[in-house]
């Protein structure tokens, strides 16, 4: 890999991992433009992903502070709920990410015809958003947390988007926008770093290997997704609090169509 496929992939990452767009199908539509085989390259996707873990731990910190003091109050408190509530919304994707994980990304992984689809059932779930009227509801309840964690789990689909489906979701349950972004962003969190920590164990076991990325294109990556992860992951908090989630739906379906001719030709 180039140092700048890598920089190219990492900005892909950093920007699409928090905007409603699907960085999975994202990475598999640059792959394509850049003629990367990404199943060789394994332990780079991981080391992105948790480029943009680092991301949200910067951008949210005084949410996870916050989290952190409650916790170590060894009471139940507003921050131990929240905390119990990401634990159950983690649930459907562990289940998944064991079960289907493999067959998922190998039924998938190159196949450009069904990202496209995904995209669009991604611009159709966000245009949803735009006519819903919420209730508002002052927290997210364990059972908004549970279905809110399913959408997560389909979004494993590359080009269904984690964020767009697991914030439109919430939204659609009556939940506040402002509560929204933030519990979006710090339930992917533990499957990420699990996701990095199983990787390491196959590398260190050898059964995993850098798949030809050297160092520099690893360090640019990593950079590059932190850094756009950063402004994504500020701008979407913003985006979501005024509600203009509709503009990114129509943008999936502009990139769905234009993916789906792409893969006849």
């Amino acid at each position: 890999m180039e140092w700048y496929q890598a920089l190219i992939l990492g900005i892909i990452q950093g920007l699409t991992e928090y905007l409603p767009v699907s960085s999975s199908g994202h990475l598999e539509i640059g792959n394509a433009i850049l003629g990367v085989e990404l199943e060789e390259n394994l332990t780079f996707d991981v080391m992105l992903h948790v480029a943009t873990v680092l991301s949200t731990l910067v951008v949210l910190w005084s949410e996870i502070d916050w989290i952190t003091r409650g916790l170590f109050k060894f009471k139940m408190n507003n921050e131990t709920k929240y905390f119990l509530n990401i634990v159950v919304s983690m649930i459907p994707v562990g289940i998944v990410g064991v079960l289907f994980k493999d067959q998922i990304e190998g039924f998938f992984k190159g196949n450009l015809l069904l990202v496209g689809y995904c995209l669009m059932f991604t611009a159709v779930l966000l245009t949803f958003t735009y006519f819903a009227k919420p209730r508002q509801k002052e927290r997210i309840s364990w059972l908004d947390a549970l279905i809110i964690g399913i959408a997560q789990a389909i979004a494993v689909l590359p080009g269904v988007s984690r964020s767009g489906s697991t914030i439109a979701t919430g939204l659609l349950l009556g939940n506040k926008k402002e509560k929204l972004a933030q519990f979006s962003f710090l339930m992917v969190i533990p499957p990420i770093l699990g996701q990095a920590l199983l990787s390491s164990l196959k590398f260190i076991k050898g059964e995993e290997a850098f798949g030809g990325v050297g160092a520099m294109p690893m360090l640019i990556g990593f950079v590059a997704a932190f850094v756009f992860g950063c402004i994504a992951c500020k701008w979407m908090i913003n985006i979501v609090k005024k509600g203009k989630l509709v503009y990114f739906g129509i943008y999936c379906a502009i990139i769905g169509s234009i993916t789906i001719v792409y893969s006849f030709i």
